[in-house]
């Protein structure tokens, strides 16, 4: 622990030991007013003695200790709890300023707070990382006084950490409860009801309050004089694959968070879902050239090499290459399957110049491009318009709204299923579509 010690002296202590002063002075004249004075100063002289010791006469007055998830969440809030225990036997002021990281630009900030002996009280504030990888929390700085409030202690206490920022983990289990959660028919979550027959008997088994009465076996029913019902599973699972464009469009940031991250956070969701649903899901990515390829597997480490691939994920700010998705997926998928991919086109140019890999990759596999709204254009071309400039604003973000409904009638027009969602909306619409499609019998 590194110890500053300074004396930090109140408005008070320089008003009185003027007075002292000034007394002392005036002993010239009336030599009872030296005696007040002296008297006056000897009393802030030991007072500021004592308060110094009293400061210093421990050599660790506090113990602070920072709490905080493993791994944080993604564009979530993620709570720290910063706890000071002071180990003093006597109440302490203190001034508190956390090792915030250096993202968070809150430094100057301080926690003025008194400590009551032996105790702990706990500092809580939430933080939210809207970039993946590897945060580092610094040491935190303490001003310490006494009760005396006339000395002032500044201790430094190492506590530089490294925390790294995962996709949201958090989302992923609130999308999961909110797709399994049969009493719920909210949240933005369709409860699609499938068409045709495409399970088949598992096992027969006891009723379980929730079970569709449908399923009862009167047979086993009564042989057995209780309740009984067929269960069905999946009549095969399907493979899923998350295509994600890291080409430079993909960089572009709504709420301080690049398309690239929000396409992160959706496909950690998506591949959850897919998991749980009995399908097998997979990951590529690429740019101009290919990034990471997992094959679509369903088994019990899946999901967390699809994370821990997502963490890696970066841009290199090239263009797009779809004729190498094209091989590529042509190679290395060979059955039939789902394929999401998210993608940013600005123009209908950069679409046109895509489209026929994108058709190829169709007629294969069943295609769904999902790209992103702008919706500070939007908010811009709807604002009220007053001067002849803003006029000219709000027309310019008007046509350059409507070039994404253009790519996305053109895609439909060929024939290509097409998402144009915002950015905070990207897992709830992919979800829907993907329940749609299972229910369709499509997947």
């Amino acid at each position: 622990m590194k110890l500053l010690t300074g004396l930090h002296l109140t408005r008070f202590f320089f008003l009185v030991a003027g007075i002292g002063i000034v007394l002392t002075g005036g002993a010239f004249f009336v030599p009872f007013l030296g005696v007040i004075g002296k008297t006056i100063l000897f009393v802030l002289l030991f007072a500021l003695v004592l308060d110094v010791l009293l400061v210093n006469l421990f050599k660790e007055p506090v113990r602070v200790q920072r709490r905080y998830l493993q791994h944080m969440n993604l564009g979530d809030e993620n709570k720290v709890v910063v706890s000071i225990l002071n180990q003093t036997a006597q109440p302490l002021q203190v001034s508190i300023y956390e090792g915030y990281p250096l993202f968070m630009q809150k430094r100057s900030q301080a926690w003025n707070a008194v400590l009551l002996p032996k105790k702990v009280k706990n500092f809580p504030y939430s933080f939210i990382p809207t970039e993946r990888g590897e945060y580092e929390f610094r040491d935190v700085v303490i001003f310490v006084r006494s009760a005396l409030f006339l000395a002032q202690r500044r201790i430094v206490i190492p506590l530089v950490e490294k925390v790294e920022v995962y996709p949201s983990v958090l989302q992923m289990k609130q999308y999961e409860l909110k797709v399994f959660n049969q009493q719920t028919v909210s949240q933005g979550i369709k409860k699609v009801r499938r068409i045709g027959n495409t399970s088949e008997f598992e096992q027969i088994r006891n009723y379980v309050q929730g079970d569709d009465i449908r399923t009862v076996n009167w047979k086993a029913t009564s042989r057995k004089n209780e309740l009984m019902v067929n269960q069905y599973q999946e009549e095969r699972s399907q493979p899923v694959y998350c295509i994600i464009d890291k080409s430079r469009p993909m960089q572009l940031a709504f709420n301080k968070m690049t398309m690239l991250d929000y396409a992160v956070n959706s496909t950690l969701v998506f591949t959850n879902i897919a998991l749980r649903k009995g399908d097998r899901a997979g990951l590529i990515t690429f740019s101009d050239k290919m990034g990471s390829i997992i094959p679509a597997e369903r088994n019990q480490g899946q999901l967390k090499r699809i994370l821990e691939s997502l963490f890696n994920q970066k841009t290199l700010f090239r263009e797009a290459n779809f004729e190498l998705l094209y091989q590529t997926i042509r190679k290395q998928v060979k059955t039939r399957s789902l394929l999401l991919l998210y993608t940013n086109f600005e123009s209908e140019f950069a679409m046109r110049r895509a489209l026929p890999m994108l058709q190829r990759l169709n007629k294969r596999h069943v295609l769904i491009v999902i790209f992103f709204q702008n919706n500070e254009l939007q908010e811009l071309a709807q604002q009220p318009v007053h001067t002849h400039k803003e006029l000219i604003e709000a027309t310019i973000a008007d046509k350059m709204s409507n070039v994404k409904w253009n790519i996305t009638r053109e895609l439909r027009r060929n024939g290509i299923q097409a998402i144009l969602s915002k950015p905070e909306d990207l897992s709830i619409n992919s979800i829907n579509k993907y329940l749609e499609l299972k229910a369709k019998g499509v997947i």
